[in-house]
């Protein structure tokens, strides 16, 4: 894989990031997550991707919600 192992290419996805070289989304990889898979169980589902590109897609997610950005939860929307 590449160096850069997260990209957005506008005519990839919709531009959504991906892992390099994939048509994997980092919102993929967060769902199946957030679902109870193990990364392990990703991984086997998707040959191209390597612990290193899971790692990558959770790297990537954890900065990009660094912004100051408010995220209202369902019971504090107005």
């Amino acid at each position: 894989m590449p160096t850069q192992l997260v990209e957005s290419n506008p005519s990839i996805m919709m531009g959504k990031p991906v892992i390099a070289g994939t048509r994997i989304t980092v919102e993929l990889i967060l769902e199946k997550l957030a679902a109870g898979e193990s990364p392990e169980q990703i991984i086997a589902a998707h040959s191209r991707l390597t612990r290193e590109a899971v790692s990558a897609a959770l790297d990537f997610a954890a900065k990009a919600l660094r912004a100051d950005v408010i995220y209202p939860t369902p019971d504090q929307a107005a």
